[in-house]
């Protein structure tokens, strides 16, 4: 059977790797995008800081940019899962795709996110990047002035309502539990109003996605009407650490300024290597790798 062989795979089809094979397509590299179809930013109404499209949905950006890159002759898109990876013995690395399809490149680009850590309390998945967000950056403006949780402990806690005062002074720290603030700490909020509820949440009460009150341990609500959380991930795609790369100690691919992880031929972009999650950042890093992966195929070959 005939190889379906490519000089670059792109696993993941979202904005950073869509931006990687916009770049790998003008270089006239024949590439194939595998995405799966379930973006990290999914549930999330409308995307910011990304000039031309600031207010616009994600989906929308998302199709506008596909449509662009497939004009691309070069660039395959498949709409389905890789689920294994290995460098095969002639020096192309082999990617299985979900269906038992198999397909070759010189080069690898994962642009496959992260997966976010949501099962607890309750109502914390349907909310996310809806009323339970993760970067003022991107969505502390729409929720400004407005009464505001941070659902956090400890030092970081005191991290992120230093950053969030900045868009409302309405700010309560939720620590789940009993709070682990020094009393350095605890003056440094007092001195702020900002509030401290130890209670347990039971739930967050909501009404498609948009927060109402958090039900506390004691039956008692507590009306907010946006939560701050930096929830725990793993990486979505699983084949950059069988291929060997290294793994950060936060979880994230390892790369260097180039997008080039610690494997030769192999890159990372987007959220699966950075905590600067903005389609702006996914944009750049995507276009770096695309334009690396190319520069590495034009100057090797010279």
């Amino acid at each position: 059977m005939e190889r379906k062989i490519f000089d670059v795979i792109i696993i993941g089809g979202s904005y950073s790797g869509l931006a990687a094979a916009l770049a790998l397509g003008r270089a006239l590299r024949k590439v194939l995008i595998i995405d799966g179809g379930d973006p990290c930013n999914k549930p999330t109404p409308h995307s910011h800081n990304f000039l031309t499209q600031d207010g616009k949905t994600p989906a929308g950006i998302h199709a506008l940019a596909k449509e662009q890159v497939l004009k691309y002759k070069t660039i395959e898109f498949l709409t389905g899962i890789a689920v294994s990876g290995k460098k095969a013995d002639d020096g192309l690395f082999e990617i299985v795709e979900a269906k038992g399809d198999r397909y070759f490149a010189g080069q690898l680009i994962f642009a496959t996110g992260i997966k976010d850590k949501l099962s607890e309390p309750k109502g914390i998945a349907e909310c996310w990047g809806i009323s339970v967000i993760h970067c003022p950056y991107c969505h502390g403006y729409e929720v400004r002035d407005m009464p505001t949780g941070i659902l956090s402990n400890g030092p970081e806690a005191i991290e992120i309502a230093a950053l969030i005062s900045n868009w409302t002074k309405d700010l309560t720290i939720l620590t789940n539990g009993d709070a682990s603030f020094t009393e350095e700490e605890e003056s440094k909020l007092k001195k702020h109003a900002i509030k401290i509820e130890e209670r347990r949440i039971i739930e967050i009460q909501h009404n498609e996605g948009q927060l109402t009150n958090l039900l506390l341990e004691d039956g008692k609500e507590l009306a907010l009407k946006a939560i701050y959380y930096r929830p725990g991930f793993t990486q979505h795609c699983e084949i950059p650490h069988e291929l060997g790369c290294e793994i950060t100690e936060e979880g994230y691919i390892k790369v260097d300024p180039t997008q080039s992880t610690t494997i030769e031929g192999v890159y990372a972009c987007g959220d699966n290597t950075t905590r600067m999650r903005s389609v702006a950042n996914a944009v750049y890093m995507g276009t770096m790798a695309g334009v690396a992966a190319s520069r590495r195929i034009i100057v090797g070959s010279f």
